[in-house]
């Protein structure tokens, strides 16, 4: 591939001319030429959401795991602009869900930071990693709870991250809460750890109540 300025399909995909985009692919145009931020076409027609020329650049064999001067793909640009359809497209043309941007972002990660929730939603259902971590070591429930997303802290937590993981400085998802003063994330995870704490006590010792409040006095 080669780094070049915007070609006419650059611009035909930016600007939303679909039979442009078509005219330009059936005369065999190069589909995965770079811009001067390494962005392909197909990457253009996804920042600005034109839903066609992207279909049509991916059914002539467009790339969507070409990357650009941050590391993002196509997908990673289906993520930021909200766009579950674009994605679903780029996802049944056999793009990574799992690519990683220069900040170690996963779309679903990037998803999160961006308090995407309609798309967090959408990459748990595609079977994203939600365990995944940026090149902080920050979990998906430590960014919610950075950027006060206390909607996407409570879909996190369904999906069971671990609440003990640390980050590189060695923070956890609830000291962040802590130290921010966010108190709906903080109590979220606390009934959370509570309500872990008491299920593995039932199962364990079904009687044994006396145990389980001690456990939470130490904890808490």
């Amino acid at each position: 591939f080669f780094h070049f300025h915007r070609t006419a399909l650059h611009l035909a995909c930016a600007s939303g001319h679909p039979d442009v985009v078509a005219l330009l692919v059936e005369r065999k145009c190069q589909l995965n030429f770079f811009d001067g931020d390494y962005r392909t076409a197909l990457m253009k027609a996804v920042q600005c959401q034109n839903e066609r020329c992207v279909t049509i650049l991916l059914e002539h064999g467009a790339d969507p795991n070409l990357v650009d001067i941050a590391g993002n793909t196509a997908l990673h640009y289906a993520t930021v602009g909200s766009n579950t359809s674009i994605a679903e497209k780029l996802l049944l043309h056999h793009a990574n869900i799992e690519a990683r941007n220069k900040d170690e972002f996963t779309p679903f990660l990037l998803a999160v930071s961006k308090n995407k929730q309609q798309m967090v939603e959408f990459l748990i259902q595609k079977e994203a990693n939600v365990h995944a971590v940026d090149k902080s070591q920050r979990t998906a429930l430590m960014l919610a709870v950075h950027h006060d997303s206390a909607d996407l802290v409570r879909v996190l937590l369904q999906q069971g991250i671990d609440i003990s993981s640390e980050d590189a400085n060695g923070w956890t998802a609830e000291e962040y809460s802590i130290f921010s003063g966010l108190k709906v994330s903080r109590q979220l995870i606390a009934e959370h750890r509570e309500e872990k704490l008491n299920n593995y006590l039932q199962n364990k010792n079904p009687g044994k109540t006396f145990q389980h409040e001690l456990l939470l006095v130490v904890l808490t």
